[in-house]
């Protein structure tokens, strides 16, 4: 969700620039930083942002700065101030105050002498051309971010395709595993009763039932469903982080349940191997939306 983008106009007597910044997020997290004409629309910002962008840690800056003459937007009733002024000094003179006493600054701040408060009105038609920069720099970090998922995606492929990888090693090597349990409780017993200190067919019972613990077929089919359910869903237009993480929890349960039968050193190899690829997507899930 990593994403960036900057649009800036300059008319001469106006220069604007928007910027959209964009870091991963679980959740929309959005800091705006507006000019004080733009205050009174930072609620559509935020609606707008949420919108187009979704989640991630964003931020939003719009610098407006006005570069030709300037207008005076304060006013000041001066028949009052000189009012002011001189009650003021009357009563400076009558406690014999310092020639420096602050008379001009209070006489200024005194009620009503400032007619103006500055305040800049938003003008319709600037506020138009101002959002269609932010839709303008909104759609450039989507860009960013798009180009930074086919990376993702890419990655995210070649993690799965680890895992398939691995799942086909555990495959070749399971019958063989299957085998070597059933020489070794076999050998075991032999050693402990002698050749004729036991009943062949129960133990051969005995075995079945150990190894139908050990079996992992159900696990390696189920996974490989998982695994290609990953990939389809990778390819699809919408977003889908959320359901990508839930497929991974599953890919993990059934590796889990693939090493803890394993009983078999080559096996469990391949098993850390896949457990290692499922870190790294679920890592890099945290950057889909």
């Amino acid at each position: 969700m990593t994403g960036f983008g900057q649009v800036t106009i300059n008319t001469g007597d106006l220069n604007i620039t928007v910027e959209v910044k964009s870091l991963n997020s679980k959740f929309l997290d959005l800091n705006l930083r507006l000019s004080k004409q733009f205050s009174e629309k930072e609620l559509e910002l935020r609606n707008l942002i949420a919108e187009k962008l979704e989640r991630g840690k964003v931020s939003l800056s719009i610098d407006y700065q006005r570069t030709g003459r300037q207008e005076i937007r304060q006013t000041y009733n001066e028949a009052l101030f000189a009012a002011y002024y001189k009650e003021l000094q009357k009563l400076a003179d009558s406690v014999h105050a310092p020639a420096l006493a602050p008379i001009f600054e209070i006489a200024l701040n005194s009620p009503e002498v400032i007619q103006g408060n500055g305040k800049e009105e938003l003008d319709p038609a600037e506020w138009e051309r101002v959002l269609r920069l932010v839709n303008e720099a909104i759609e450039k970090c989507e860009q960013f971010r798009v180009q930074e998922g086919k990376v993702l995606q890419e990655k995210l492929v070649g993690y799965i395709h680890a895992i398939e990888s691995g799942l086909k090693n555990v495959e070749e090597i399971d019958p063989k595993r299957i085998e070597k349990v059933r020489n070794k409780i076999k050998g075991s017993i032999t050693d402990f009763f002698g050749s004729e200190g036991f009943d062949p067919n129960r133990l051969e019972q005995e075995i079945i039932f150990y190894i139908e613990k050990l079996d992992i077929h159900e696990e390696r089919v189920r996974l490989k469903s998982h695994l290609d359910y990953f990939l389809k869903i990778l390819t699809e237009k919408q977003s889908n982080g959320k359901k990508l993480g839930f497929i991974s929890q599953e890919i993990g349960r059934e590796i889990n349940t693939i090493g803890s039968k394993a009983n078999d050193a080559e096996m469990q190899k391949h098993v850390v191997m896949m457990k290692e690829e499922l870190e790294k997507i679920k890592e890099q899930l945290n950057n889909v939306l």
